[in-house]
């Protein structure tokens, strides 16, 4: 029997209904990248402490709670364009970045110049009393000078902090209670760092950073690098008048003028102290400044500040 044309035109359009619609690929949902944190790097082990005879800071009488530090990240609202796949940086590193790598693993105890130059440097820590005719006397002589301050005596006297700056001199990070940095962990020592200069802020409306000083000198190698990734370079001393001992243990205002003299030489950082002995009450920095002053001059010497010296490497 033969089969009519017209069955077998039905029969394929039947076929053709019954096929699968092609399949119409649809765009992918973008997948967020997320960065897990690097593998945790194990530290070396800690080299043995140094310290110095640097007197121990007691709590200043006047103290009120160090202003707390956000830590959380700040939130991106979300953008109807895409993110780009590259940053470009808009601002170049900070010059204090630069100068804590230049420096790095260094705690500098003098500055390696030819020229005759020496950095006067004041600690403040539980007493203010010496601050005021300090400052009259360096006013009265054009000469700069760099002070180390803690958190607390940031908080307790913000206005002497405020008339350091306002003068015109750096004031450095001195730790937040003045701890003993080789007992104290990684963790212990940035929140030091970290609350000290909210406080120094606070005060004079500058950041203390780069600027350093380890309380009583101590540390480690790894103390070093640790504050060294914090943003600090380490400051220390040349010569120490030890003026904070006072007249109690025999130290006058001529006795810290002949210290300099016999430690004297280009690039010398000097360490004084603003405070008062707590006992005596005695001042001999500040009593010995102004003869400081005239004998440096005498010799030819001039006054820089660390910030100023770090400069010139």
């Amino acid at each position: 029997m033969r089969s009519s044309p017209f069955r077998w035109a039905a029969l394929a359009c039947a076929l053709a209904a019954c096929a699968p619609a092609p399949l119409v690929p649809s765009p992918a949902s973008p997948v967020a990248q997320v960065s897990s944190p690097p593998p945790p790097v194990s530290s070396p082990a800690p080299a043995a402490p140094t310290a110095t005879a640097e007197p121990p800071e007691p709590s200043p009488t006047v103290s009120s709670p160090a202003p707390s530090r956000t830590t959380s990240e700040p939130v991106t609202p979300p953008s109807a364009a895409p993110a780009p796949t590259t940053r470009t940086p808009t601002t170049a590193p900070p010059p204090s970045a630069d100068l804590v790598r230049r420096w790095r693993g260094q705690d500098i105890e003098r500055f390696d110049v030819a020229r005759p130059v020496v950095a006067l440097t004041f600690d403040g820590g539980a007493d203010n009393s010496a601050v005021a005719p300090i400052l009259d006397t360096l006013a009265d002589n054009d000469v700069p000078a760099t002070f180390f301050v803690t958190g607390q005596f940031a908080r307790a006297f913000p206005d002497d902090v405020a008339a350091m700056v306002a003068a015109g001199h750096p004031v450095g990070n001195h730790s937040d209670t003045h701890p003993y940095f080789s007992k104290t962990p990684d963790e212990g020592i940035r929140e030091e760092l970290r609350r000290a200069e909210d406080s120094i802020i606070a005060a004079g409306g500058r950041a203390a950073a780069p600027l350093f000083r380890f309380p009583y000198g101590d540390r480690t190698d790894y103390d070093i690098r640790v504050v060294n990734d914090a943003g600090y370079i380490p400051i220390r001393w040349t010569i120490d008048t030890v003026g904070w001992k006072g007249t109690t243990e025999g130290i006058t205002a001529d006795v810290v003028r002949q210290r300099i003299l016999d430690g004297l030489r280009p690039g010398a950082i000097v360490l004084m102290h603003v405070g008062a002995h707590p006992v005596d009450r005695s001042t001999p920095d500040a009593d010995a400044l102004q003869g400081i002053i005239d004998d440096l001059r005498e010799r030819g010497y001039e006054f820089a500040t660390l910030p100023q010296l770090l400069a010139e490497g």
